[in-house]
Order: C-alpha cells, then sequence, then structure tokens
C-alpha cells in the first residue's frame, strides 16, 4: 500500500498533545488565522498530528509541499502565449489550488526559501491565490489550513516570517513513563490493526467532524464585547508585540474556541486559553526590560549624575594641578649629554 493510501492515525487517538489539538482544531474552523506553527524535535508525532487533522475537513485533503518545490509549483503558472494567440487565461494549478479546503502540510518551514513562505502565508491569510505575469492576472480560491512544522535545531524563521503564523504550538520530548507507555501502546495497536484500531475511534473522529462543522457556521454569529478587546490589548501589550496582528489573530482565536464550545459568546476565558499560542512567537524579551523600566531609569540617572560630577571634578584638578580622579602628575623628562659636534666644511654639505 502506498503512502497515500495509507490510513491516518485517528485524531481522537493523539496523546498527550492537548495544545497541539486546540491549536489545530481552531485553525481548521477558522482558516483565516493564519495557520499553526508546530515547533519540536523529532520523532514528536508532528506530520502524523498534521493527517490526522487533514480527515477531518469536509475534502480530508492533505498537500505536502516538499523543500525543493519551485514557486510556479507553489502558485500555478499562466500560459501567456495562449493570452496573446487566443485572448484568454490559461492556468495551471499549483499546490494552492490542490490544498483548497483541506491541510496544506509544509516539513521543517524553516528550510524553505523565503519567497515561498511568503506565498504560502499570503494564501493562508487570505484564503485567495493570485497569480500574476507579464501584466496578467489570474486570482482563485485558496482556503486551506496551513500546518508548518520546524526543528529549531536545524535554524530559524526570519521575524518577520515567523510573526505571519498566527498560532505557535512548542512540542517537547517526553519524559513522563506513563504517557511515553500510552503512546507506544497506540501507535503499536495502530500499525497492527489500522482498520480495527481507527474503528474504535469512529464515534469520536465523527463527533470532531460535526463540531468544526457547526462551529464554522456559528463562527459569524459570536461578537466580542468591550472586555473581550480590553483583555486582548493587555495581554499583547504586556508581552510587547509588533503591531496589531496579535491582537487580531487573539480575537479570532477565541471566537474560534468559543464556536468549537458552542458558547453563546466570546469571553475573557476563551481569550486566556488561546492566548499562549498567539504570543509564543511574537513575545519579545524587552517586555521584561520594560518591566523594571522605572529602576533601571533611576540607576541611569545616578549614573550620569555620577560621571558628570566626576568629570567637573577632574577638570578643575587639572586646572589646578591636582592629580585627583587618575590623572598622573607630569614627570620630568630625562636630558642626555652629547658629545660636541665637529661641524662639516661648506664643500661636504
Amino acid at each position: 500500500m502506498n503512502a497515500a493510501m495509507r490510513p491516518a492515525f485517528p485524531f481522537a487517538a493523539l496523546v498527550g498533545q492537548a495544545p497541539l489539538q486546540q491549536a489545530l482544531l481552531l485553525a481548521a474552523i477558522d482558516p483565516g488565522l493564519g495557520g499553526v506553527l508546530v515547533s519540536g524535535p523529532r520523532g514528536t508525532a508532528k506530520s502524523t498530528a498534521a493527517r490526522a487533522l487533514a480527515e477531518l475537513l469536509p475534502e480530508g485533503q492533505l498537500v505536502n509541499l516538499p523543500l525543493g518545490a519551485s514557486e510556479e509549483r507553489l502558485i500555478g503558472t499562466l500560459d501567456i502565449e495562449t493570452v496573446l494567440r487566443d485572448g484568454s487565461v490559461r492556468f495551471s494549478p499549483g499546490l494552492l489550488a490542490k490544498a483548497h479546503r483541506g491541510v496544506l502540510y509544509v516539513d521543517e518551514v524553516n528550510l524553505l526559501p523565503d519567497a515561498l513562505v511568503d506565498a504560502l502565508l499570503d494564501a493562508a491569510a487570505s484564503g485567495v491565490n493570485t497569480v500574476e505575469r507579464d501584466g496578467v492576472s489570474h486570482s482563485h480560491d485558496a482556503s486551506f489550513v496551513l500546518i508548518g512544522t520546524m526543528n529549531p535545531e536545524e535554524g530559524e524563521l526570519r521575524p518577520q516570517l515567523i510573526d505571519r503564523f498566527g498560532l505557535m504550538v512548542e512540542l517537547q520530548n517526553c519524559f513522563e513513563p506513563l504517557v511515553r507507555q500510552q503512546i507506544v501502546k497506540a501507535r503499536l495497536a495502530f500499525d497492527l490493526d489500522p482498520q480495527g484500531f481507527r474503528a474504535a475511534y469512529a464515534l469520536q473522529q465523527d463527533a470532531y467532524v460535526e463540531r468544526i462543522r457547526a462551529a464554522r457556521e456559528a463562527l459569524p454569529q459570536l461578537v466580542f464585547d468591550d472586555a473581550v478587546h480590553a483583555h486582548v490589548s493587555v495581554l499583547c501589550i504586556a508581552a510587547a508585540v509588533d503591531g496589531l496582528r496579535a491582537d487580531l489573530v487573539m480575537l479570532r482565536a477565541a471566537r474560534a474556541l468559543a464556536a468549537y464550545e458552542q458558547a453563546a459568546a466570546v469571553t475573557t476565558e476563551h481569550v486566556e486559553r488561546v492566548a499562549e499560542a498567539v504570543l509564543m512567537h511574537r513575545r519579545h524579551d524587552r517586555a521584561a526590560r520594560d518591566n523594571a523600566a522605572p529602576n533601571q531609569t533611576s540607576f541611569d540617572a545616578d549614573e550620569v549624575s555620577s560621571q558628570e560630577v566626576a568629570s567637573s571634578t577632574s577638570g578643575a584638578a587639572a586646572a589646578s594641578g591636582d592629580s585627583d580622579w587618575g590623572y598622573l602628575p607630569p614627570e620630568p623628562a630625562g636630558i642626555t649629554q652629547v658629545k660636541g659636534v665637529i661641524p662639516l666644511s661648506a664643500k661636504k654639505r
């Protein structure tokens, strides 16, 4: 059986991956969040989770973007000769078109060329892919759940790109014996009898599909009150994020969570539960420095004042011939006697 036909490990059977499962479900409910970036070492079920999510979506389509893909393979191509000859646009779809209503999975996204990352993030956020060439353009729907994985040991994404992922989850190696045993037992059971294992989780899988469908329908009816807006602002300011993307993503993620739980309104509790995934890759170190700003400012003022006092005192000391503040007194230069020199005659000069 080839890889494309292999049954996927059930989403409901994932063990010890609650934060990742929540982030993936939120992105499935609202693909406009901008996708999920999953960071972690090898062997932490990143690709397994991506395949598991794909079959919960309407098309059940998982599209892999290989590292060696060209930009044309990703966004598609336009046949300019046809335009010039017939006046009609002939478009050859790329992977973004194929991933519509499914999952676009990018393994080791941190190793992907920046141009490709820009293109897929644009499409993930807007739900539309536009191809332009020689003044001719073509657009098509490209609503998909973007899942990018990376191993931080192999390099980081540029800050400008990592910020554009809606949510981020950081996976760690599991060092709890009981959890490791559950994961291994589940995997061995699946490998031994995939169909039987999947049948045991069929009802839970169907429940996920129905909840995603219902949440998507409920999404437009949910609104944010002033308390939710205020709480989002407080969290984003405390994290010292750049721009307003974090605020927008946090509001949309909280709304998606409320819709998934069939809540009547978005609350600050929903905001709290999605905040870490929104801020993990946007939080700046300067937030800690800003919290200590008053003390630091006082210290700097004292330091400057001491420097000014030292400078003025040393200048006065120098003028008075004193040697304080590190100034050394002048030392007399030694004089060496030289024997008399016989002058040359005018002819030899």
